[in-house]
């Protein structure tokens, strides 16, 4: 019973990962969402091993409208990219991100102590009250951090 619960949970999570997405791109400058090729692209002018290819989301060049982000991108905005793991919820959080409830990876923290400020967290609250993102660096979200616990993820 948990594994058909666990996948829709799992697929319900994709869908609202995705409007997030969707908010961000379509309501604001600057966020691109880039393909796998583009992505090891970003990895490999960065020096990064690929082992963190799913620590990120999107990528934020501020100010940059109407772009596409491909290779030709990547390598002329480099100095500029940010690179974005989203966390989205549909709780209505009117300080967003105070009240945000979020699974994280020790990839995702490792990922943001190399990269420093050129990596963020962005929390979306997706609610008809109303919507909103934050952006955190790993030293602010370290900061705001009330509890934290470590569950284990196991494959036999």
């Amino acid at each position: 019973m948990s594994r058909k619960h666990s996948f829709v949970l799992t697929l319900s999570n994709n869908v609202t990962e995705k409007e997030g997405v969707n908010f961000l791109i379509e309501n604001y400058t600057g966020f691109f969402k880039i393909d796998l090729a583009t992505k090891k692209e970003l990895l490999d002018l960065l020096k990064i091993e690929y082992r963190f290819l799913q620590a990120f989301d999107l990528i934020y060049v501020p100010e940059m409208v109407g772009k596409i982000a491909d290779a030709n991108f990547i390598h002329t905005y480099l100095e500029d990219i940010i690179l974005v793991e989203l966390k989205t919820t549909k709780k209505y959080l009117p300080e967003n991100p105070k009240g945000f409830f979020f699974g994280a990876t020790e990839n995702e923290f490792n990922f943001g102590k190399i990269l420093g400020s050129r990596f963020r967290f962005c929390f979306v609250s997706l609610n008809e009250k109303g919507s909103s993102f934050a952006f955190l660096t790993i030293q602010e979200l370290e900061e705001r951090i009330k509890t934290r616990r470590i569950q284990y993820q196991i494959n036999l």
